[in-house]
């Protein structure tokens, strides 16, 4: 019996091993027909300024090999492991779920310890101007689309309605800021919101004329209605001042007591007896838009576990039977639609103080493409999924424009800029083959039925359920 165990174990390895091969294989070729023009070709000049074609055979030979070797690695050897980390879990479902729930019990809070404490631990290896580039393009950065992101999740997410023009919102908060505070010298603390209120607004007029539609002809809609604000912030140059942009956006206060610019009287360093430096401006937006994220964070549970919260998660699921069960379906997607504009527009204001310059081409359709990838690769819900998701694509692409010493490896001609996006994709894919429903993708109900009730015959009859 033993004998034949071993035998069927080693069949079926060589199987395993075999199918890995074809698929190397099969790999390899597709790469190599997706990736001959776009690598292993370059057009460029020679000293006689003619465009010459640049043969890259070598650097399109290390991609072809590297898609083989990574799928044969995948086939061969991480699906097996995955294959007997389910069978384990099948065998011990009870230690299992207890390592489960300690490590979501303690997640949140390691995670909000971290992010108090990042300026802190950057600022203790970096130095205090090192710091500069770390707490601004990483911390800041990551924590505004962390903001976007969640605000997107009300209305993809739990209402289920797919908005490719969310963007158009972030848009109308930063130019609110923008227009008011350089027009009328208002603060930002009375900006920000007026501008999530103005969001709001245009929220409940997209979400009119779509409230019949879903699916694709909903995603059109919004992209469209996504390109026609950038549009009008283009042309109507009286107001917007066209592709040229805002600039001398005011800066935030420090709630209105201490102001950031060196050159006034209530310098926040001079008033503290610190030292000019731009650092403390960065940090404490980094705290500010930190608080904005859990401010996000805390309504978003909070409209989960009530009545509006359980409308949008049963019109995701089904509108035919919210609609059955007497859900004002129309308010439900006003208020998705208008509550996740929301923080589109407070996340806005914040980018615009936080630039001082804003134009249409911070607000192009790649941006809320972006978005809602980040709200798919961290599962469709999850608070925590999309945070994650965030830091990995974020910052990942942040660390990818420092990656110089890919030169050594492919040569002083090589520039990460360009392949950057290829990169990025191509790790999109492998997140959504590795884990299809997010990094954290959970679709359960916030309402349970724990207990089972008895319904009496009178309400069984014909007519009556």
């Amino acid at each position: 019996m033993a004998i034949s165990t071993a035998a069927s174990d080693k069949a079926a390895g060589n199987n395993v091993f075999a199918t890995a091969i074809r698929e190397g294989l099969y790999a390899g070729l597709i790469a190599f027909g997706l990736f001959v023009l776009l690598i292993g070709l370059k057009t460029d000049q020679n000293i006689r300024n003619e465009l010459v074609i640049v043969q890259r055979w070598g650097l399109l030979a290390i991609m072809v090999v590297i898609a083989a070797v990574g799928r044969f690695a995948y086939i061969a050897y991480a699906v097996p492991a995955i294959e007997r980390r389910r069978a384990a879990k099948a065998a011990a479902p009870a230690a299992t779920s207890v390592e489960e729930s300690f490590l979501k019990r303690n997640l949140n809070t390691i995670g909000l310890a971290f992010l108090f404490l990042f300026p802190a631990i950057v600022v203790t290896f970096s130095g205090l101007q090192g710091s500069l580039k770390w707490i601004d393009n990483f911390g800041i950065q990551i924590l505004i689309y962390v903001m976007l992101a969640w605000g997107l999740n009300i209305v993809v997410g739990l209402a289920g309605l797919l908005d490719l023009g969310y963007v158009a919102f972030y848009a109308v908060g930063a130019y609110c800021y923008a227009l008011l505070g350089t027009e009328f010298g208002w603060s930002f603390w009375i900006l920000l919101p007026a501008a999530g209120a103005m969001a709001a607004m245009w929220g409940i007029i997209l979400g009119f004329p779509v409230l019949r539609l879903r699916g694709d002809y909903l995603a059109i809609v919004t992209l469209a209605f996504g390109e026609i604000i950038r549009l009008v912030l283009i042309n109507w140059r009286e107001v917007t001042n066209g592709v040229a942009g805002i600039s001398g956006i005011p800066k935030v206060t420090f709630f209105g007591l201490m102001s950031f610019n060196i050159s006034d009287e209530n310098y926040f360093g001079k008033v503290l007896g610190l030292a000019p430096s731009g650092v403390y401006y960065k940090i404490f937006l980094y705290y500010l838009i930190l608080l904005l994220c859990l401010l996000t964070a805390f309504v978003t549970i909070r409209l989960r576990r009530m009545p509006v919260g359980r409308a949008w998660e049963a019109l995701r699921e089904d509108e035919i039977a919210c609609r059955s069960l007497g859900i004002n379906t129309t308010n439900t997607k006003l208020t998705a639609f208008a509550i996740g504009a929301m923080f589109g527009g407070f996340a806005g204001s914040f980018f615009a103080a936080r630039q001082g310059f804003v134009s249409p081409e911070s607000f192009i359709f790649l941006e809320s493409a972006v978005i809602l990838a980040i709200v798919v690769l961290g599962g469709m819900g999850s608070l925590t999924g999309i945070a994650i998701a965030a830091v990995v694509m974020i910052g990942g692409t942040e660390i990818l424009r420092e990656m110089q010493f890919l030169k050594m490896v492919f040569g002083p001609s090589f520039t990460p800029e360009l392949y950057r996006m290829l990169l990025f994709g191509l790790a999109m894919v492998v997140v959504m083959v590795w884990k299809p429903r997010g990094f954290v993708g959970s679709r359960e109900p916030t309402a349970f039925l724990y207990k089972r009730k008895a319904v009496s015959s009178a309400f069984t009859k014909e007519g009556h359920g």
